[in-house]
């Protein structure tokens, strides 16, 4: 189906679905993937979810939804449903998300408010048919940093051991990923997917959820694709969640072990996002998200100099990766 018969398909399903005839629509969101959400012109306002069943199947968002409202998650609630067409018609929880309104001085009482909704998250058993983050996975998301990254952005070869080296480290965070209690994990629980609501915050796109390593939200929590924090309050942060995930009965281990898993995710995922930031801007089109790299390569700089086990990674990174992006960067100045 082309734009237009879409959009008309969309007005007419939100003006039955609204029973407003002269329902209209403007566009609330972008940047969801195939999905795109619209904000209707009436009182109380709605969202329309449109996710065309040629490209992204709703049922999945839906069942995960569905899973997390079970088990006291507050989530978007679903007000109609064309399952066969993708539309759902939602409740509009607002313009802002936590990334347009959190800052230092409210950032305490927000991420309390969102380590609330993790906690619920994390205590509902998986469903047995819910993807694992498992060695595949968790190697396929690793290889996105060495192949669009490093070969794509920076047009790279690297050599044999260099080649030995970052495999080599790619097996020693798989490791120490499979090591870690497994619980429902969210894989992308940041400030962008949190909503504030006076019983919240809601969270937002849940889709891919998997059964994984238990501090990985935590982790992407306070160390955000998009807002840097002090390393000061982010070991604060980190320490506050480890101590309600204690209270609240969760599979964490000691704090030192915690924070060091945490740590070690973080590098799995900042190399991951470094790596997705590179096939968005080749692949998609979508060149704004380089801007956020640095912020990446600062989170591992933190990380990297505390584990011996680590500086090899560190050492290639800054030998053969920084340097190249350093002169990328040069060429592409005006």
């Amino acid at each position: 189906m082309d734009d237009q018969l879409r959009m008309a398909a969309r007005l007419d399903w939100a003006r039955h679905a609204l029973a407003d005839a002269d329902a209209r629509l403007t566009r609330a969101s972008t940047d969801a993937g195939f999905r795109s959400y619209w904000r209707s012109n009436g009182q109380p306002s709605r969202i329309v979810m449109d996710s065309p069943p040629d490209k992204e199947d709703v049922r999945p968002w839906l069942r995960l939804r569905d899973v997390l409202d079970r088990g006291g998650v507050r989530v978007p609630q679903v007000l109609s449903r064309d399952v066969e067409s993708g539309f759902l018609l939602l409740e509009d929880l607002g313009r802002d998300t936590y990334l347009q309104v959190i800052a230092a001085d409210n950032a305490d009482a927000l991420f309390d408010a969102a380590i609330t909704q993790l906690l619920k998250l994390q205590a509902i058993a998986p469903p047995d048919d819910l993807p694992v983050y498992d060695e595949a996975l968790l190697a396929r998301e690793l290889h996105l940093f060495d192949e669009w990254f490093i070969g794509r952005h920076l047009g790279l070869s690297l050599t044999a051991a260099d080649l030995e080296t970052l495999h080599r480290s790619y097996r020693q965070l798989i490791d120490a990923a499979l090591a870690q209690p497994q619980v429902l994990v969210h894989r992308d629980f940041m400030p962008r997917n949190l909503m504030p609501a006076a019983d919240g915050p809601a969270v937002l796109d849940f889709q891919d959820a998997v059964r994984g390593p238990i501090a990985y939200d935590a982790l992407s929590l306070f160390k955000d694709a998009f807002l840097s924090w002090p390393q000061q309050r982010v070991d604060g942060w980190l320490g506050h969640y480890h101590a309600r995930a204690l209270a609240a009965g969760l599979p964490v281990p000691a704090l030192a072990r915690f924070r060091r898993d945490a740590d070690w995710i973080g590098v799995q995922r900042h190399l991951k996002v470094i790596g997705i930031f590179a096939r968005l801007h080749h692949r998609d089109g979508k060149p704004k998200y380089l801007a956020d790299v640095p912020r990446f390569f600062a989170y591992l700089d933190e990380v990297l100099p505390r584990y011996p086990e680590l500086m090899p990674l560190a050492e290639l990174i800054d030998r053969v990766v920084k340097p190249a992006l350093s002169a990328r960067e040069t060429v592409a100045a005006p």
